[in-house]
Parts: C-alpha cells; sequence; structure tokens
C-alpha cells in the first residue's frame, strides 16, 4: 500500500485512507466537506484543514456542486494542498449538496494545490468526466471495500492501453473536440454539426463533464459536437474551419468566454455550466433549432454566473452583466485621457484647457507658443487627452449594446452614446441608449430572413435599423429628459456642502470598499469619472473621494499584514500584503481581494469602514483630483495633497486596526498562521 503522507507528484491521487464506505459524516455539506478535508490533512495532503475547507466552500457558494444521480462533487484548488488529492465517501445518510433531484450518497472532495500542473489536473477531469458514465457510479456503489473504490478510480484515471486491432480497416475517426487527451481531425464533408465551450471558475470538475455530457447528447441525437473547454488542465481552440461551418453555438459556462469573438454570427445558446450537465439533450435541441431559426436562439448575452441550479440567467445578474461590461469597456479611455489630461496641466498649466485646441492647431514644433515648449507639449498632451476622454460615454453605450447583442449592438450603441452627449444627455443618456441600442439590434437579429440575406444582417441590417431606432428615439423622446436629469444631478452635487458634501463621501467610501473591484465599487468609479469636469469642483472632489477611498483596503491589509499582526496572517497573505504596498499606491482595490476571498466576514466590514472614513475626511477637507487614475503618482493633479495624504492614512489605520481586532477576538475557525508550529505554543 501506497504511503498516504507522501507529497509531491509521486504520490498517489486516492489511497484507502482516503475513502470509507457507509458512513455517517454528518447531516450538513459542511460537515462532509470537513471530515473529508481533515481526512486529507491528516494523510499529509494538506497542511490546514481550515484553509482546504475554506476555499472548498467558497466553490460551494459559487454553484452548487451536487450532481443528478446522487453524485456530488466539491472541488477547489487551495494553498493548503500539498498534493492533488481525492477524498471518497459513500454516505449513510445521504446529504444535500443542491442537486436537481435529491441528496448524494457519492462524495469526492478534488482537491489541487494552488499550482497544481498540467498532468494533475488532466487525472481530476479524467474522474469528472468518469462521474457522468453509469456504468462507473454504479460500480462506486457496489463496491465493497475501499481498496476496490482506489482500483476502481485508479482505471479511470491510468486506463490500460487499448490492445491493437487486427487489420481491420477502421472508420475514420469523429471529433468531440479538444477536451480529449487526442482530439481526432473533424472530418471535412461533415454536414451538420455543433460546436460549445464549456467553463467553470475552477476549471476542475463541472467543466469536463459538461463536455462529456453533451458529446454524449449529440450521439444520441446523431448530431457531432466538438468542445473547446476552458479548463484548468489547458485548453486547445477549435479551429476556425470547424467553428465556421457550426450549425450553432453552446456556451455553457459560468465565467467569461476566451475568444468569444470567434463566434461572432452563430445562433447561440448559452447557460450556466451546470446546465450543460443537468440537460444536456435539452440544451443540443436548443441549438438545433436556433440552427434552423435563429429567431430562436438563447443569448444571456455575458453567459456568466448561473442564478439557479438550472443553469439560467436571470434579469438582474444579465443586467449587472451587460452594464459591466459596459464599464470594463470604457475605463481604458477614462485612464488613457484622464492621465494625458492631467499630463496636460502639468506642463501648461490648468488654463491649458481653454486655449489647448488653437495651441495645437495653430502652432508646432517650430513654431512655438507663448510660453514655450512646455506649453505647447501641454496643449498636446491635453488635447489628446480630451479627444481619448470623449469617447467615454459613446464607449460605455457601444459596449453594453455589445453585451446584449454581441457585434451587431456596437454600432448603434456608440452611435447612442454620441447622441446622449450632443444632446447633455451625458452618463445616464449612455446607459439607457446603450441598453437600447443592444435590445433592438437583438430583437432585430432574432427576426427569421431567408437563407441568402442572413449574411448581410449583422455588418449592413441590424446596425442600419438599429441605429435608426434608437438615434430616433434618442432625440425625438428621451434626450431631453435625460439631459434634464442630467443637469439637474450636477446642480444638486455643486451645491453640496458641509455635513451634505461628507455624507456623499462616506457613501462612496463605502461603495468603493464593498467588493473591491466588483459591480459596486464599478458603479461608484463610473460616476465619478462619467461627471469629471475641470471646471467644476464638485466633480473634483468626489473624483479624490473615491480614488482615496478605492486605495485604503489593499494600504489597510498591506499595514496589517506586514506591520501591526503578521502573525494573525498566513504566509501567502504576508507576501499577498507586501504587494499591497504598491498595488494600494497606484489605486488598484484589487490588491486586496486575496485577504477579503479568504475571510469576507471580517476583512470586507473593516474596509467600509476605513473607506468611509477616509471619503468623509476627503470632502470634509475640499480635496479635489482631475485625473482618474494613478494613485498617489498623479499627486500633481490633486489639489491639497496634504490632506489627501492624511485622509488616506487616517482610513488606512482604521481599516487595519479594525481588520486586526476582528481576527484577534471574532472568530471564524482558526487561520493557517494559527496553525503554524512557528505561531502556536508548544504543548506543555
Amino acid at each position: 500500500m501506497s504511503d498516504p503522507t507522501a507529497r509531491g507528484s509521486g504520490s498517489p491521487i486516492i489511497s484507502p485512507e482516503l475513502t470509507s464506505l457507509d458512513t455517517n459524516l454528518g447531516s450538513s455539506k459542511d460537515d462532509v466537506i470537513r471530515a473529508l478535508a481533515a481526512r486529507l490533512t491528516a494523510a499529509g495532503r494538506a497542511d490546514n484543514a481550515d484553509g482546504l475547507v475554506e476555499a472548498a466552500l467558497a466553490r460551494e457558494a459559487q454553484s452548487a456542486t451536487g450532481l443528478p444521480g446522487g453524485i456530488a462533487i466539491p472541488h477547489c484548488r487551495s494553498a493548503a494542498v500539498t498534493s492533488a488529492s481525492l477524498g471518497f465517501a459513500r454516505l449513510d445518510p445521504k446529504v444535500d449538496f443542491g442537486a436537481p433531484d435529491g441528496p448524494a450518497d457519492l462524495v469526492f472532495l478534488i482537491a489541487a494545490p494552488e499550482g497544481a500542473g498540467a498532468e494533475h489536473m488532466k487525472l481530476l477531469s479524467s474522474l469528472a468526466r468518469a462521474l457522468v458514465r453509469p456504468a462507473f457510479v454504479t460500480s462506486l456503489r457496489e463496491a465493497s471495500t475501499p481498496d476496490e473504490v482506489v482500483r476502481l478510480v485508479d482505471e479511470v484515471l491510468n486506463p490500460a492501453p487499448a490492445t491493437p486491432a487486427p487489420a481491420t480497416p477502421a472508420p475514420a475517426p469523429v471529433s468531440v473536440g479538444k477536451h480529449v487527451a487526442e482530439a481526432a481531425t473533424p472530418e471535412p464533408a461533415e454536414p451538420r454539426h455543433i460546436v460549445a465551450v464549456t467553463a467553470c471558475p475552477t476549471g476542475i470538475a463541472h467543466t469536463y463533464m459538461a463536455a462529456d455530457s453533451l458529446v454524449a447528447a449529440g450521439e444520441r441525437a446523431g448530431v457531432t459536437v466538438h468542445v473547446e473547454t476552458q479548463g484548468s488542465s489547458g485548453s486547445t481552440a477549435l479551429a476556425p474551419s470547424v467553428i465556421a461551418s457550426a450549425a450553432a453555438v453552446i456556451f455553457a459556462t459560468d465565467v467569461g468566454v476566451k475568444g468569444r469573438e470567434r463566434f461572432a454570427g452563430k445562433p447561440v445558446v448559452a447557460s450556466g455550466v451546470k446546465r450543460a450537465i443537468n440537460e444536456p439533450d435539452k440544451m443540443l435541441a436548443e441549438a438545433l433549432r436556433a440552427a434552423d431559426n435563429p429567431a430562436a436562439a438563447v443569448v444571456d448575452g455575458a453567459a456568466a454566473a448561473a442564478d439557479d441550479d438550472t443553469g439560467t440567467v436571470g434579469f438582474g445578474t444579465h443586467l449587472r452583466q451587460v452594464l459591466l461590461t459596459g464599464v470594463s469597456y470604457m475605463i481604458p479611455f477614462v485612464a488613457a485621457g484622464g492621465l494625458l489630461i492631467a499630463l496636460g496641466f502639468l506642463l501648461g498649466g490648468y488654463e491649458i484647457s481653454g486655449p489647448a485646441q488653437d495651441i495645437v492647431l495653430n502652432n508646432s514644433l517650430t513654431n512655438l507658443p507663448d510660453g514655450g515648449l512646455a506649453t505647447y507639449l501641454g496643449a498636446v498632451l491635453f488635447q489628446i487627452g480630451s479627444l481619448a476622454f470623449s469617447f467615454l460615454v459613446p464607449a460605455l453605450a457601444g459596449y453594453i449594446a455589445f453585451a446584449i447583442a454581441d457585434r451587431p449592438g456596437i454600432a448603434p450603441g456608440f452611435t447612442a452614446g454620441a447622441v446622449a452627449v450632443f444632446v447633455g444627455a451625458g452618463f445616464i443618456g449612455g446607459l439607457v441608449g446603450g441598453l437600447i441600442a443592444g435590445v433592438v439590434a437583438l430583437y432585430i437579429g432574432r427576426i427569421a430572413v431567408p437563407q441568402w440575406l442572413r449574411g448581410l444582417m449583422p455588418v449592413v441590417i441590424i446596425p442600419l435599423f438599429a441605429t435608426l431606432v434608437v438615434g430616433a428615439l434618442m432625440f425625438l423622446v428621451l434626450g431631453r429628459p435625460l439631459a434634464a436629469i442630467t443637469s439637474g444631478l450636477t446642480d444638486w452635487l455643486n451645491g453640496l456642502s458641509g455635513s451634505s458634501a461628507i455624507f456623499l463621501g462616506i457613501i462612496l467610501g463605502l461603495m468603493m470598499c464593498f467588493d473591491l473591484g466588483g459591480p459596486v465599487n464599478k458603479a461608484a468609479y463610473a460616476f465619478a469619472v462619467a461627471g469629471l469636469n475641470v471646471d467644476d469642483p464638485a466633480s473634483l472632489r468626489i473624483m479624490a473621494a473615491v480614488m482615496a477611498a478605492g486605495m485604503v483596503p489593499p494600504l489597510a491589509m498591506a499595514l496589517a499584514s506586514t506591520v501591526l499582526r503578521p502573525k494573525l496572517f498566513s504566509e501567502a497573505e504576508r507576501e499577498n500584503g507586501k504587494a499591497a504596498w504598491l498595488l494600494g499606491s497606484a489605486f488598484i482595490s484589487e490588491g486586496a481581494i486575496p485577504f477579503a476571498a479568504a475571510d469576507p466576514f471580517r476583512v470586507i466590514p473593516s474596509m467600509m469602514a476605513g473607506g468611509a472614513v477616509t471619503g468623509g475626511l476627503i470632502m470634509a477637507f475640499n480635496v479635489t483630483l482631475s485625473a482618474p487614475h494613478g494613485g498617489i503618482f498623479v499627486a500633481f493633479a490633486i489639489g491639497g495633497i496634504g490632506w489627501f495624504i492624511v485622509s488616506l492614512a487616517a482610513g488606512t489605520v482604521v481599516a487595519a486596526l479594525a481588520v486586526v481586532a476582528a481576527k484577534q477576538f471574532i472568530r471564524s475557525g482558526p487561520t493557517d498562521a494559527e496553525l503554524d508550529p512557528e505561531t502556536v505554543p508548544a504543548a506543555a
């Protein structure tokens, strides 16, 4: 028998010590995961059971890991895992893991190291594929000893080489995609096939199970399904010729599809990854209907996290995905344009905003304006930045429409944004116009047209009529009301002073620290940059509050984990803390995400407290900021740099002390550091 405490790539991925049959591990999935994690830790497969449990439960929070047929596959990647391992239990009684048909009696805890190699990930994905085969599942239920379970799993993970066949000519292979070890070359004369992409957050199990389920459904229906698995064991992209000749596309993903633009123009059926496991035949039927009639396509826009166990995406989730897509594409215009404007101010002074256009058009390096080279370069930088910044609202609207209707929505979306700017509707007009443009383009694209006309739909017909509809609506109906709302909001912000302004700063600080780069954070940031105007002091104070508050979380976690109480944090967190000093200084809030993901209930409230302090102080001290990004590195663009630093330092200290106190006095299980031999007192 192999040594269950062995580490490294030579360790068997499962052993009898990690297997139990007909056992009671508790009444909830948390109990089962904790019991299996403790078993892996005792066998030397993990150095911290709580770290492993935390990672597995975090994965459970993203979507349930229960599968039809009484199976559950909780899984994770974690720094606490030292060797890729499987813990198995045949439960009695069964425990609910969120499967649509009831509780599970067969549970595999799949644990992979943080930096698991491709070979380990292939082994784990091979097990996931085997669990969609009824014969293998039946064998697990009939096994009488742990050794028999280990043998069954080993046969799946390390199949015996196939015996060479006699000299009888073999039929031509049929490709089922690159999710198998050796993908066959597709037949060029294949009359009809479907392409699919599967992906789940960790890329260990559901990705490959969904792929095999879709392939099996295709075999039952007599349709070839080519699958591209975007998982942890590597991904080989589908050949462009296979995509081009596909009748339709299936996206079964809980994360964004890599290279989604490759499938533009194809009818799409999209859902969460679990639906491809639970309802593969139904998804395939939907894809075939969409191939015959594109109006029947089921498009969810971003194909991201599922709202329920069926994998369908709810309206609220879809709307959030759409808006975040627009904001994420808008930010590069903001960062580039805003920083160039700030550099223009650095060289030419704030007064350069008035004569910049005239200087650029009427002067050159050989014909410098009054003020010399610095003034000329300042005007050039300001003008380039202004032009880039002017795309803010059109880019927001264009990519909101893109998230709804794919590429045909871009032109009407950009036009809607440009009209919003033209009529004075600004950021709000861009949001509304982008949504309308996307919906109009989507529904025009669903109109059934003759085959000869389909090729013109995405490049001519949809952009033409969607642009006409949204442009007319914006000019004739919505433009003036939206402009009035924008004007009223601007006047209200300019009128804020005293306690009202401080309260706004507190709210913005709370939003910036709530989800660290997520929807709420981005909403606050988009609100600030959309109204940024060097001639509007209120907008400059809002920008300062947003950026300063966004710098607090990484700086606070760096302070807490490297200076105040390092022993409260794991070694990995202490290393992250060193990097967070620079990330926080550069206004990259995501530097605090590793800490928040590992301990959200103690970290996030602490960060919000610090962000509220900083946001409120920025507004109280009337600090201004004319650059939308850059952190302390754009100090030249900060009005009242001394008070900016005071406000930032105050919030950072409050957040750091709060998180240290929370970790010290509010227990949620021992941390990695608390289990380190160097930090735990020796027993008497």
